[in-house]
Formats: C-alpha cells, sequence, structure tokens
C-alpha cells in the first residue's frame, strides 16, 4: 500500500531534497508541497495525504498552528503530521504534540530515519523515542495548562491499563513494559490499542500527554 506524503517546508531546497529522498521509495509517494502551514491547509482540500511532513517554523502560518487546524478540522480523514525540529526547537516541538503531532524528528536525521518515521506515523504509531518524550514533557508540562483537571474517559481504563499508562507516559517502550509487569510485548500492544480507543487519542504521544494534563504523571516524577 502506498503512503501519500505532503512536503511542508518554506525552502525549495529541503522540499526538493525530501521529494527525491521519497521519490527513491516504492511505497512512498509525494502528493503535493507547500510552502507554508496556509498554504498546506489549501493542499490539504484538493488531495488526499496519509502523513504531513511538517516544518516547525514557517510565515504566514507555523507548523504548530497548520498540525492543530489539520487534527481539529478534519479529525476522521486527517493525515497524521510528522514534525521536523531541530536542537533549539524543543518548545515549538511541544507545542505541535499538543496540537496533535504524531512525532518529531530532526532536520539533520539520516534519510533512513526519515523514510522509517514516516512509515511508522502512516501506521498509527508515533516516532518520539521514550527519552525525547519524556525531556519535552519534563521540561515542558508545567506549561500545559493552570493545574491537573479531571477527565471522564480516564475512569473507564482499568487498572491494569491505568498501570500500563503510567509507563507509557514515564517514557518506557512497549518492550520495556513488557518486562516491568511481566507479560509479553504482543499483550503490551494491545494495552495500549485499548487504552487509546477508550481514550479517542490517535497515538501514544497523545496519551502521555493526557496523563500529564489530568495529572497522571507529574513533571520528574
Amino acid at each position: 500500500m502506498t503512503v501519500r506524503v505532503v512536503i511542508v517546508d518554506d525552502q525549495a531546497l529541503v522540499r526538493a531534497g525530501f521529494r527525491m529522498v521519497l521519490g527513491s521509495q516504492p511505497d512512498l509517494e509525494v502528493v503535493g508541497e507547500a510552502i507554508d502551514g496556509a498554504d498546506a491547509l489549501r493542499l490539504l482540500t484538493r488531495v488526499e495525504a496519509d502523513v504531513v511532513v511538517m516544518d516547525v517554523r514557517m510565515p504566514t502560518m507555523d507548523g504548530v498552528e497548520a498540525t492543530r487546524r489539520i487534527c481539529r478540522d478534519r479529525p476522521a480523514g486527517s493525515p497524521r503530521v510528522l514534525v521536523l525540529t531541530t536542537f533549539d526547537t524543543e518548545e515549538d516541538a511541544f507545542a505541535a504534540l499538543q496540537a496533535g503531532a504524531s512525532g518529531f524528528l530532526l532536520k539533520n536525521a539520516p534519510p533512513e530515519e526519515l523514510l522509517a518515521a514516516i512509515r511508522v506515523v502512516a501506521r498509527g504509531d508515533s516516532v518520539v523515542a521514550p527519552s525525547i518524550t519524556r525531556r519535552l514533557l519534563d521540561r515542558f508540562a508545567g506549561r500545559l495548562g493552570p493545574g491537573p483537571a479531571e477527565d471522564p474517559r480516564v475512569g473507564q481504563l482499568t487498572d491494569r491499563e491505568r498501570e500500563i499508562l503510567l509507563l507509557v507516559a514515564q517514557g518506557l517502550s512497549n518492550a520495556e513494559i513488557a518486562a516491568r509487569v511481566h507479560v509479553a510485548e504482543a499483550t503490551v500492544k494491545t494495552h495500549v490499542g485499548r487504552i487509546l480507543a477508550k481514550l479517542q487519542l490517535r497515538d501514544r504521544v497523545q496519551a502521555v500527554v493526557l496523563a500529564y494534563e489530568t495529572g497522571l504523571v507529574t513533571p520528574g516524577g
């Protein structure tokens, strides 16, 4: 199955480079390019895409606002967003996570990482390494809002699912969670899928954010 990709970046050379890399793969197809967030939103009304590779800092409309609108205005069939960031834009990247991005990737990542990340996001998973997730959340969780908020969806979780959610929010991978609770990794994956369904979330990255927003996990905790 071909993954349809839209590239959003205000630099023509960057877009051309990404298009060349993606074009070399039989399972990936670039269906459009946009020069900023506003241009991307217009483009997505005309083309169907599975993944949007989104730069953060662009004129007219940045990648954070564009991500928020993609995930808010087109929730049912909206493409997943892979945000491109650099070491000095962690704050922007975290804002994009809150807006609904499915992952982060550094702009200087090797081509094979970009290709793998697009495929992972297209499958519905996240591409944020647990260590990066934890570092970002510990740094910026204090900006999530005025304080922990009750969420009735959390009450739907079983004790085991709540335990798994806490471990996900602490930055553990499925394999690490499996070792911690003494179950098969496939069982953990099943639990995570049920957690996302009950919480009505797109991926485990959003589950981490919810855990911080509701006070299940606190910065540094």
